[in-house]
């Protein structure tokens, strides 16, 4: 996932119709995203070197329309749709049948179907066309997103695991002792227990035992 990535330049390739939302690009199986010309329609775009992202004219903002359904809007502030002739064009205002498109999967592989019931596919000219009954090799879309994913967020650290370990424990007791003489009370073991729990990913079940030595806690008996 992570080498992938990298080699787009920080985007990823989405695996499922919940991917699909904000920034995306479609890209073919040479590798080539499509891209908005000024007169509204749309070609294929040259190919890019590994490490490199898609250009602004390639970026296309996706949203869920419908079941299993999405519209495109491009960089132009116009939503994609099909002309007569079956070629993508960006001309329109508003979202309607002709603007939905559904992006169709089988054996992880992925191809987008048109509102004429036909595939996403390039002409001789490089224009994008929704022109095939069938799926083939030129058929295959790959959609591209630099969205940050859930499961690509940092698990955020509470405020009091933030610091070093004499400070964290610190911040650790103040929460949790009674303060009946008014004296603060840190275990004497030192810190290094702590660094070698905090590697161990137990950091909080080591404070937790090192207060349970300690007189005067609320939480721990």
């Amino acid at each position: 996932f992570n080498k992938d990535m990298k080699m787009h330049g920080g985007w990823w390739l989405a695996e499922s119709y919940t991917h699909i939302v904000g920034p995306v690009a479609l890209q073919f199986s040479n590798g080539a995203y499509i891209k908005a010309l000024d007169n509204g329609k749309f070609v294929l775009g040259a190919p890019h070197g590994d490490g490199e992202g898609p250009d602004p004219e390639e970026i296309l903002m996706s949203m869920k329309v419908g079941e299993g359904k999405i519209s495109l809007k491009s960089g132009f502030d116009k939503y994609l749709r099909l002309d007569k002739s079956g070629k993508l064009s960006g001309v329109s205002d508003a979202v309607g049948a002709m603007e939905m498109f559904e992006p169709i999967w089988q054996d992880g592989q992925m191809a987008i179907l048109g509102p004429n019931g036909r595939f996403m596919s390039i002409d001789d000219e490089d224009y994008v066309v929704f022109n095939k009954d069938r799926v083939s090799d030129m058929e295959i879309i790959k959609i591209r997103s630099n969205r940050i994913r859930d499961d690509m967020k940092k698990p955020e650290i509470p405020e009091e695991m933030k610091g070093t370990m004499s400070e964290v424990e610190t911040k650790f007791v103040k929460k949790f002792q009674k303060f009946q003489d008014h004296k603060l009370r840190i275990n004497q073991d030192g810190v290094a227990q702590l660094v070698t729990a905090k590697r161990a990913g137990n950091l909080h079940e080591t404070l937790l035992d090192r207060r349970e030595k300690m007189k005067s806690d609320r939480m721990c008996k």
